[in-house]
């Protein structure tokens, strides 16, 4: 004997609840690949220069509390610090996923968008790639201000948007944006 839909009475109800509740999945999954990259600052951070010297500074930091840094002459129309060129190796570039809402502290300036390149997302901030720094081990640390290298010099992002001195204690050397 074959079965019939009439041994099988819910079965129609019980395929709608598995399409209803995958979509349901479906949906939450795709609100919340959509997630919130915030730049934010660290206040009293340390801030060591290329001649040695570390002062305290507040300074822009990643989504980990990563120092942020940018290069000069480095820029969306003409990029330096490249994957081809191993910069990538040494400053690696601050990325998101695609689908992530871009943000920043309310002292953070300059305004904060996303380039695609290198396949990847990468945080643009006043028009400034952002890096971060391999030698910097831990957050609320900056280790590679001033560093010269791949065609330009190498600058952490300070409150108010600038790589130049600044902050207390002094020592940052030279900057703004490039």
């Amino acid at each position: 004997m074959k079965p019939s839909w009439t041994h099988f009475p819910r079965l129609p109800a019980l395929v709608l609840a598995v399409v209803t509740g995958c979509a349901a999945v479906l949906l939450v999954g795709t609100a919340l690949a959509t997630t919130t990259y915030t730049l934010q600052v660290a206040k009293s951070a340390k801030v060591k220069n290329a001649s040695g010297k570390t002062s305290t500074q507040s300074i822009v930091v990643n989504s980990r509390g990563r120092a942020v840094y940018y290069l000069t002459g480095d820029s969306k129309s003409h990029p330096k610090c490249t994957k081809a060129n191993r910069c990538f190796g040494f400053w690696p570039p601050v990325t998101v996923a695609s689908a992530s809402k871009l943000t920043k502290g309310p002292s953070v300036k300059g305004s904060v968008s996303l380039w695609h390149h290198n396949g990847l997302w990468q945080v643009v901030l006043a028009g400034h790639p952002l890096y971060t720094y391999t030698l910097d081990t831990k957050g609320q640390m900056a280790t590679g201000q001033g560093a010269r290298g791949f065609g330009g010099t190498w600058y952490v992002v300070k409150m108010g948007g600038s790589g130049g001195s600044g902050g207390s204690g002094g020592g940052g050397g030279g900057g703004g944006w490039g």
